[in-house]
């Protein structure tokens, strides 16, 4: 008896340890696998977005109904672009205007939601968006518009600590999903409009203490545990002057994590300003005017911050083409492990895993016309004719020759998240072909104002279409099969074992595809524009699928004559939530 005593005791302590945890490093490793939750932004660190469930399948999916829906209420119903996590009987969203809920996932009834009242005079530069939370221990987490960093207990909500990431008075904001690696959360920031510097910041999970920072642009200094560790790059190797003080190069997307190199993955936006001419040091074609390390992809160390590999998609940017898309790590078909990102300038990139070394770049869109291609270093072979005019060589020095740029500024693909399906071994990336006029001006720096120094208006360059979902191979970069569709494409894709590729459209379509053919097998009408990222999970037996639907984002703000084209798109706010009901689970 005394036996059974101490053992009854011993499982009691360790339950309630177990409890006192919550999620660990382990549960978030094994997100992917763990179907009956969902733990990391991207449904594992990798950022594969895929799902192992086969329960809801090719024969089945007319099937999927309707379970619940979520309005988030009020009248903050701008560009929903977040993806659900799903822990404990509980699932955790983001809203537009730095809202967070807590939702009871068997009933869709609230159980508490977090407003971050913001301060006036913040400086978003995409529409009001939020993308995501993370969850760790008995915390969840998520960014807010004046650039702060919220850590919410996640049964209650109530505010655990909350720290600032950068001035938001300077343009700083922050909209991406933080990414939560052996107990450190590690945020990115946003405002590389505004002339700000992009850096990587990670902290204590449990008490917000600042760890290491990592600037991202050349000549600012690292730190750790509050001290300068190393310099980013060289300085002045790549920027002229000072320019690298207010150099850009904003990790507004976030990051991925590939366990097999423990290496943390960020992207890096647009150089500030955007006038190329003005950051050259230098002849214009030498690599003294890259610009460092912005439009690039960095691999860091997660414990100290330090740089260990990087690769530039576009040296000498000059078009807006952004190199923060996400960088997902998967193993190909022959066991290579491979890094894949589809990049803002229209060519999809694959990297290898040890140390970010080029493999292989073939474009994913139509009729590029910044680059001729990209050679066997994975630099790009300019066509030195669309670059935008120097401003300094106009007869009257305030605008530079206006050229047609194919992708726009939004690019080939934006930040909508890409899937890999390790069933198909294929790419699905939702993309878009468009265009843009754009121009280079004079400009000078100021803090909280924009600073760009160029003009531009996107155009569609096809009657039919501007969205297009593709399959891509990833070994030859063969286009296996694409889906074209109206307005752009500005939501995630999910792919699952069970053959489904989910996505959503503007026009409000929630949408599943064959993976193998593309043909379409089912649709939903959820009343406003999908711009949010899709999940699935099991609960009960049953398979679930959820959605955010509410039309924003960058698009109907900066998207010139396809902002027009666009413009009868109603805003929302719903979380919708299906499942496939046991009893039609094998129904044909």
């Amino acid at each position: 008896m005394k036996k059974l005593i101490i053992a009854g005791f011993a499982a009691a302590l360790t339950m309630s340890t177990a409890m006192a945890e919550g999620v660990t490093e382990a549960d978030l490793a094994n997100d992917t696998a763990t179907t009956t939750s969902i733990l990391t932004n991207g449904m594992g660190r990798h950022l594969q977005r895929h799902s192992p469930l086969t329960t809801l399948n090719k024969d089945n999916i007319k099937n999927l109904l309707p379970a619940w829906a979520f309005s988030l209420g009020g009248e903050k119903q701008r560009g929903q672009e977040a993806q659900p996590i799903i822990h404990d009987g509980l699932m955790f969203v983001t809203g537009s205007y730095s809202r967070m809920y807590a939702i009871d996932v068997k009933t869709g009834k609230e159980v508490w939601q977090y407003d971050a009242r913001l301060p006036e005079g913040i400086l978003p530069c995409c529409d009001v968006v939020n993308r995501g939370a993370a969850i760790y221990g008995d915390k969840v987490y998520f960014g807010t518009l004046d650039a702060r960093i919220v850590a919410l207990d996640a049964k209650t909500g109530k505010v655990a600590w909350r720290k600032k990431l950068g001035d938001y008075k300077a343009g700083y904001s922050y909209t991406a999903a933080p990414i939560i690696v052996n107990g450190l959360v590690v945020t990115g920031n946003s405002g590389g409009e505004f002339g700000i510097v992009g850096e990587v910041q990670a902290r204590d999970a449990e008490t917000g203490d600042l760890v290491w920072t990592r600037p991202v642009i050349e000549g600012h200094m690292g730190t750790l545990n509050g001290n300068e560790t190393t310099m980013t790059g060289t300085l002045n190797a790549t920027w002229p002057g000072d320019l690298w003080k207010t150099g850009g190069g904003a990790t507004w997307l976030g990051g991925s994590y590939d366990a097999d190199t423990n290496t943390l993955i960020f992207g890096t936006s647009n150089p500030a300003p955007w006038n190329s001419w003005l950051r050259a040091a230098g002849k214009p074609e030498g690599t003294e005017g890259d610009n460092l390390y912005a439009a690039s992809r960095l691999g860091i160390d997660p414990a100290t911050g330090e740089i260990k590999w990087h690769f530039q998609t576009t040296p000498r940017e000059g078009w807006d083409f952004d190199g923060v898309n996400e960088v997902v790590a998967y193993t190909d078909r022959t066991g290579n492990k491979r890094f894949a990102t589809a990049d803002r300038n229209g060519f999809f990139y694959v990297l290898n895993r040890e140390d970010g070394k080029f493999v292989s770049a073939t474009p994913f869109v139509k009729n590029i016309t910044w680059a001729k291609g990209i050679d066997e270093n994975g630099r790009p072979m300019f066509n030195e004719d669309n670059r935008p005019g120097d401003p300094s060589a106009a007869a009257d020095g305030k605008k530079g020759e206006t050229v047609f740029a194919v992708p726009s500024f939004l690019g080939g693909k934006n930040w909508m998240p890409m899937s890999h399906s390790p069933k198909t071994g294929n790419f699905y990336v939702p993309s878009n072909e468009w265009g843009m006029d754009i121009w280079n001006e004079p400009v000078t720096y100021k803090k909280g104002a924009a600073y760009l120094g160029s003009g531009f208006t996107i155009k569609p360059i096809f009657e039919d279409h501007i969205g297009s979902l593709k399959a891509i191979n990833p070994d030859t970069g063969e286009i296996k099969w694409e889906y074209k569709n109206n307005a752009p494409l500005w939501a995630g894709v999910m792919t699952t074992a069970g053959g489904l590729v989910f996505t959503g459209t503007p026009e409000g379509e929630f949408l599943a595809f064959d993976d193998e053919t593309g043909e379409k097998l089912w649709s939903f009408q959820t009343g406003s524009g999908i711009v949010g990222q899709p999940v699935t999970w099991e609960q009960d037996g049953e398979q679930y699928v959820s959605v955010m639907s509410g039309w924003g984002g960058a698009v109907p703000l900066w998207g010139g004559e396809v902002a027009k084209k666009v413009n009868y798109l109603n805003q929302g706010g719903t979380l919708w939530t299906f499942k496939l009901p046991k009893q039609l689970a094998s129904a044909n």
